[in-house]
């Protein structure tokens, strides 16, 4: 039995070495054992240990400091006349960005305001015009009453056989003449009036100088914009379109302001981890771009779908070769704590929410 056991005959070998060379090797078997027993040992309580630490928050490395941008242009097209702000530059809201060449716009506004004299110059011709006044009906009205006259006459001389068939005539004929020309006038006069009339849209004011008011109005608004400022408070970026004597299409995005003091984090957390995720829950904010800096922020929403959904071109599962992959969803985190350092949107960071907080 002895010669079957390695151990055996290593201490009876050790035992006939001299002294203490003998006992140091049986002190070093010793300490390989001890080893070998202890590191599994440690490396399983280690795990146990980190599985309960992990257990109540869930992380992710998929995510991002966001900011929200505002793309900026201009409601009206024309040369650039002037620049007022650079590159990553802070600027304030209402604060001149840069302005549109205004001479053609002034000219605008110029015409409007002679389109508008001029309307009110027709006004006031109309409202002195004879067709409003009655003039033209009061003396058709002496015709008729004349002609009527001597159509009795003529007519009276007729039935006597003192008159001819054509001056009888003629007298018929003018009466019929002078009740036209009445008509004719009271017609006018009724056009005059509607041409001042001023209509439930506009009540008080004549449409003509209406339209010619909204006209110069326009063209005053459209010079008030060629001065394009800023909508919000943040920091200037993608200015290198604003270049003086760059023509400006209306509608057409010129520069960005970047909102610096709202950031925020959108985190990409697999669908796993929401089980137990809930809004208002603590979360824990690492910037990989700071080392040692920690944010406190919360679960501010979760996201109403996966990002495949919301993909230029979301995945087709109905295919025979599917093959099931975990989705992330995006959960927005509010920052609770003031950064030391500035945020900078796209930085990567690491989100920890503790989920064994009560629901909000």
């Amino acid at each position: 039995m002895a010669e079957a056991d390695p151990t055996f005959q290593d201490e009876h070998a050790s035992a006939d070495l001299p002294g203490n060379e003998g006992m140091e090797r049986i002190a070093n078997k010793r300490l390989r054992l001890i080893a070998m027993l202890t590191v599994p040992l440690l490396l399983l309580i280690g795990g146990v240990t980190y599985w309960f630490l992990q257990q109540g928050k869930v992380s992710t490395d998929n995510a991002y400091v966001q900011q929200d941008k505002v793309s900026v242009s201009a409601e009206v097209g024309g040369l650039i006349d002037e620049v007022f702000v650079k590159e990553s530059q802070h600027i304030k809201a209402g604060q001149l960005l840069f302005r549109i060449d205004p001479e053609p716009f002034r000219l605008q506004v110029e015409q409007a305001t002679a389109s508008l004299a001029t309307a009110q110059a027709n006004v006031t011709a109309l409202a002195n015009d004879s067709d409003l006044s009655g003039a033209d009906i009061a003396s058709a009205r002496e015709d008729i009453a004349f002609a009527e006259a001597n159509f009795s006459r003529q007519k009276a001389l007729w039935n006597r056989g003192f008159t001819t068939k054509a001056d009888y005539d003629a007298a018929q004929h003018a009466v019929e003449q002078a009740r036209a020309s009445l008509r004719d006038a009271l017609a006018r006069q009724t056009e005059a009036r509607a041409r001042l009339a001023t209509g439930s849209a506009v009540p008080g004011v004549n449409p003509q100088i209406a339209v010619a008011d909204a006209q110069r109005a326009t063209a005053r608004l459209n010079l008030k914009r060629t001065e394009v400022r800023a909508p919000v408070s943040g920091v200037v970026a993608e200015a290198d379109r604003l270049q003086k004597g760059q023509m400006i299409v209306t509608g057409l995005p010129v520069v960005t302001i970047v909102k610096s003091d709202d950031s925020y984090i959108e985190a990409n957390f697999k669908e796993t981890d929401l089980e137990n995720m809930r809004v208002g829950q603590r979360a824990k904010i690492d910037l990989d771009a700071y080392p040692g800096i920690s944010l406190k922020g919360h679960v501010a929403s979760i996201g109403a779908g996966t990002g495949s959904e919301f993909s230029i071109l979301p995945a087709q599962n109905a295919t025979g070769n599917w093959v099931k992959v975990t989705q992330r969803v995006p959960v927005r985190i509010a920052i609770d704590s003031k950064s030391p350092r500035p945020l900078i949107a796209g930085l990567s960071v690491n989100v920890t929410v503790f989920t064994r907080d009560k629901d909000s």
